[in-house]
Order: structure tokens, then sequence, then C-alpha cells
């Protein structure tokens, strides 16, 4: 009987791995497509904002438009969604847990030697969650916010001396890592 259940076993083996394989998979692509949905409407906020009431005024959509979109966004897919950075400007809702620290050094890593930034991304089953990281590159709108202090005005500078007095968050340079969408997902649901 124990050589039966050995056999099984052995010969069942390849198949549910292959099956828990084929679910990360599906859970990869909802995750690439959820992640996707931030970006887009938050650079739309922004350029609107920007044309209204300059970039010292746009703050106000990464501080607290942003995270309702993320939040109307995980209500919708069932994802946890949130940004985090290595260099947290809000601390409250940016600072990564160990997880997600891990990614963004290894991004920053990738990156340094010549992997894209927008093309680095990180998804996997940890604990009773599956987790997703998709690197945030600094694209031309950002630099007017996150760029190198010298090329920030005093309006901004001021703006974010208020909002942010930690601030970690400048001295970028056009297609560095800002930081990630951070996607959960709970496995149990």
């Amino acid at each position: 009987m124990k050589k039966l259940v050995i056999a099984i076993t052995v010969f069942i083996f390849p198949f549910i791995a292959t099956y828990s394989n084929a679910g990360d998979d599906v859970l990869l692509g909802e995750a690439r497509k959820v992640a996707m949905e931030l970006p887009p409407k938050l650079i739309v906020n922004l350029q609107s904002e920007i044309k209204k009431s300059g970039p010292e005024g746009a703050i106000s959509v990464c501080k607290d438009m942003s995270p309702k979109i993320a939040t109307e966004i995980s209500r919708k897919t069932g994802w946890h969604v949130k940004r985090v950075s290595l260099k947290a400007r809000n601390y409250a809702r940016s600072i990564p847990d160990e997880w997600e620290k891990s990614a963004l050094e290894d991004f920053d890593k990738r990156a340094a030697t010549g992997e894209l930034p927008a093309k680095l991304e990180k998804g996997e089953r940890v604990g009773n969650e599956y987790r997703y990281v998709k690197a945030l590159p600094v694209n031309q709108i950002c630099l007017s916010c996150h760029g190198p202090l010298d090329q920030i005005s005093s309006a901004v500078k001021s703006a974010l001396a208020k909002h942010y007095p930690n601030d970690l968050a400048t001295g970028y340079s056009l297609g560095q890592i800002r930081g990630a969408i951070s996607l959960s997902k709970s496995l149990w649901e």
C-alpha cells in the first residue's frame, strides 16, 4: 500500500504543480491588468490640475486623489492597490513592507544593468496572498515635483515643505524608478 501511495504521488505531483503554476499565471495576468489602471488615471488628473493651477497645485492629485483612485480600483477588482517607494514622500501611505522593499531594491539593481524600468515587475504567492509590484518610472510630468532640487520651482518646494516636511522623493531623473504600484490579493476568498 505504501508503494502505491508513493507511486500515485510521484505520478500526480507534476500535474498538481502545473495546475498551481497555471493559477499563478492567471493571477499574474490579472495583477498586470489591475496595475495598469492607476497610472493613466493619475496622469490625466495631473495634466488637468497642472493646466489649472501649476505643478504646486497638482501636488494634491498625488497626495489625495491617487489614494482615492487606488481605493476605487481596489473595491472594483478585489485587489488591494497602493503605491510604495524607497524614497517616500507620504509616510502614512508609501512606506514599503519588507517584500516590497526587496522587490524595489531588486528593480534598482536590474535597472542599473540596463533593464527597462517600465518592464520591471514581480509577482508571487506569499503566505495566503498573491503579491505583485510593477515599477513606476519617472516620466516628464513627474520632474516638476520629483526632479533635482535645483530644478524644482520655489512654489513647488514651498508646497512640498507644507505637505511633506520629511520628503525624500526628489532628485530623480527621467526614467529612474520612482517607486512601484503594489497589489495584493487573498488566496482564501
